[in-house]
């Protein structure tokens, strides 16, 4: 028989939303054991996923930077990629986060089991052969990416996930990207930068399906002169292993049905939740037919003293999410009054130029029949738009024409992901357009697009005449 160990609170998967959970927990006094299938803790975000795409997105910029310097009189010439060099990079910051990970379990004093977990009963977890019995559970196992049958080729190694193309085993000259959503976009920014001919394909009518348009354009204008192609409303029937590339069977509305062959395949078609093979079965956790676990605001599930939070209980699939959740779970799990209560999820998409948003959108303000005021600021009004010769972006703000609450913003441009924080502290706040119009700005930054988005709420701002 298996030994048994026993501890109060056992997590079962360690990234974001994982070890934010224990480490939570572990900080109020708790006993917890963090199981989790790699070495160390991190999950998909920081092993393969969020951390090294950025790190490789950051050398893409660079990349793109140098070559927009002839605008100002500074000329260098075309890079030369090590490929070895390039992996190396985010290698080593994954490396490094990982450790420091592994270092706080430690000095936390949370208990790390490097095994695959699955339920033998509620309350009780085998791992690494041992069993592990605990009071209060959290599942945090997050998801993995979706790679449909109809187009896939398992075990031919041209034909990639987002993992597959983190890796960067070579430079393909050609590049078939399936699917026009962020990871699609983002990794295939970073092989066009690097120097391989990109062609996405999205099967609907633009790039990221469900931000808004007006958001989408500047970036997919600039993508038009990175990427080879960009084929919208094209589906790949079907992908066949060819000497030394990919056969892709594509059909398009424009296009039509054709065969074309690549070097390589990233089917980047979405995510979904790693439910299957925990046992959960046995332990009577339902998991609705897309494999989400439901969970109600304190995160439990219909087994209350087992929580799910992240990718595995619901969407938006983002990292941050999952941590606040994970937050979330050792609070309640502490007898502490927690629940899920964020007016707004941020999201950002890590292209050049950025996308970001957070709060309510115009696409589902419209779906909403919801009344709205729409405020615009082109970043062709900025001072410090115009000293980086970025001034494609736009700042957006979203208000209740009753209340003047601000109900969503959304930014395209260079950084924007880092200043869509002060947009989602306003909506947490509660804040109204004024309370950021009246919030002194410094200048020149891009910062300033904000709060004069908020001015155009009441009439013109500082540096634009609203129509």
């Amino acid at each position: 028989m298996s030994e048994t160990i026993e501890t109060q609170v056992l997590v079962l998967g360690g990234g974001p939303g994982g070890y934010a959970a224990a480490f939570h927990a572990a900080d109020k006094g708790m006993k917890v054991t963090l199981v989790n299938e790699t070495e160390r803790p991190g999950g998909t975000c920081l092993h393969v996923g969020c951390i090294p795409s950025k790190t490789l997105l950051h050398t893409a910029k660079l990349i793109h930077e140098a070559r927009e310097l002839s605008h100002y009189g500074v000329t260098y010439p075309e890079p030369k990629i090590d490929i070895n060099g390039v992996r190396a990079s985010w290698q080593k910051v994954v490396d490094t986060l990982s450790k420091n990970l592994l270092a706080m379990c430690k000095s936390r004093k949370v208990d790390y089991v490097n095994a695959r977990g699955t339920f033998v009963d509620a309350n009780t977890v085998e791992a690494g052969g041992k069993r592990y019995r605990f009071q209060h559970g959290v599942i945090a196992t997050g998801s993995s990416p979706a790679r449909p049958k109809a187009i896939d080729i398992p075990g031919n190694p041209r034909v990639m996930d987002s993992t597959g193309a983190l890796a960067l085993a070579d430079l393909p000259a050609k590049l078939l990207v399936v699917g026009g959503g962020y990871i699609g976009l983002e990794m295939g920014f970073v092989y066009a930068a690097l120097g391989s001919k990109v062609t996405v394909v999205e099967f609907t009518d633009g790039l990221l399906p469900g931000c808004d348009r007006d958001l989408v354009k500047p970036l997919a204008d600039r993508l038009k002169k990175v990427f080879d192609r960009i084929l919208l409303k094209t589906k790949v029937t079907g992908l066949a292993a060819a000497k030394d590339a990919i056969k892709a069977s594509l059909d398009g509305e424009e296009g039509g049905k054709v065969d074309e062959v690549f070097d390589r395949v990233l089917i980047a078609v979405g995510r979904y939740p790693n439910s299957a093979n925990l046992g959960l079965d046995k332990v009577g956790v339902r998991v609705d037919d897309k494999g989400f676990i439901p969970v109600d605001k304190q995160m439990r599930t219909n087994v209350p003293h087992l929580l799910a939070i992240g990718d595995v209980a619901c969407q938006p699939m983002l990292a941050h999410k999952a941590t606040f959740e994970g937050k979330i779970a050792a609070e309640v799990i502490h007898g502490e009054p927690a629940e899920y209560d964020a007016r707004a999820v941020p999201a950002v998409v890590f292209t050049d130029p950025e996308i970001a948003w957070c709060g309510l959108t115009e696409t589902e303000a419209a779906q909403q029949n919801r009344e709205v005021k729409r405020v615009r600021f082109p970043w062709a009004a900025s001072g410090r738009a115009l000293t980086l010769g970025r001034t494609e972006g736009l700042t957006k703000m979203l208000v209740d024409p009753a209340t003047e609450r601000i109900l969503g913003v959304g930014i395209v441009g260079i950084g924007a992901g880092e200043m869509i924080a002060e947009a989602m502290l306003a909506i947490e706040m509660g804040a109204s357009a004024r309370d950021v119009a009246m919030t002194m700005h410094p200048h020149p930054t891009l910062s300033e697009t904000v709060g004069e988005v908020s001015e155009l709420v009441y009439g013109p701002s500082t540096h634009l005449l609203r129509k």
